[in-house]
């Protein structure tokens, strides 16, 4: 979330992948410039600082310089079931340190947020695809909806590694291994200032609220830490073994 998320991850990912044996590391950066949205440079800075994919959400194209680069990048992806015609890809496969290939999947939630295509109407097609290209599948599921975020891990549980929620930027307290080896969260949670509504300054955010007035929100500076899950899986057969939430102070 905005620049106090991203120096965190810029000064601390490297040693955070050290010290947790991090093979893979994947960020959701939808909200990585100013609070919203990504542009090339902030993608590759995150790149840069030992993030090995970046998905995003419904913020993807809130820079209009952000198209050409996503048509042509290998490593960020923007939510599958977006429209066709938009610039990008909602799937990747990229290299783990241990050499097993990751696939990694971008979808949308239909709930409250605009979509071309229901998620559930895509996915399936989707999965079998990643299965094809990888053994370990991670799916950021970027939703609004807690009910709409566990169907989607239940549908998926056995088919493919992991199925993270992200979009609300308040980490859940429902990591676990579903019985078909599939692990889950509801919510991975934020990266970046927690005294704040969501990332944005709570003085703002709370006048558009009491009043209905637009206000143009600026990202806080307090309260930073770093959140998001590490999970343990068989690089052959792509079963999650465990799931623990990650949350740590910055700085």
């Amino acid at each position: 979330m905005g620049r106090p998320g991203r120096q965190a991850i810029e000064e601390r990912l490297r040693a955070l992948r050290e010290e947790l044996a991090i093979d893979c590391c994947v960020i959701n950066g939808e909200n990585i410039a100013d609070g919203r949205g990504i542009t090339p440079r902030l993608a590759d800075r995150l790149l840069a600082a030992g993030a090995d994919a970046i998905t995003l959400g419904n913020h993807a194209f809130a820079r209009d310089e952000i198209g050409p680069y996503l048509k042509q990048s290998e490593r960020v992806v923007r939510p599958a079931n977006l429209s066709a015609a938009a610039p990008g890809r909602g799937l990747c496969v990229v290299e783990a340190a241990n050499g097993t290939k990751v696939a990694v999947l971008n979808l949308m939630g239909q709930m409250t947020l605009t979509v071309a295509a229901g998620p559930f109407e895509i996915v399936d097609g989707l999965v079998e695809e990643a299965r094809a290209l990888a053994p370990v599948v991670l799916v950021d599921f970027h939703a609004e909806a807690t009910s709409e975020k566990v169907a989607m891990a239940r549908w998926l549980d056995g088919r493919v590694t992991a199925v993270l929620g992200t979009h609300t930027h308040v980490q859940t307290a429902d990591a676990r291994i579903l019985p078909g080896g599939t692990a889950a969260i509801t919510d991975a949670g934020m990266t970046g200032p927690h005294d704040s509504v969501i990332g944005v300054e709570a003085r703002l955010a709370i006048h558009r609220m009491r009043t209905g007035l637009p206000v143009r929100f600026s990202t806080a500076e307090g309260g930073i830490r770093i959140e998001g899950v590490v999970i343990d899986c068989d690089p052959i057969s792509g079963r999650a073994a465990a799931i623990e939430p990650l949350v740590r102070p910055y700085p």
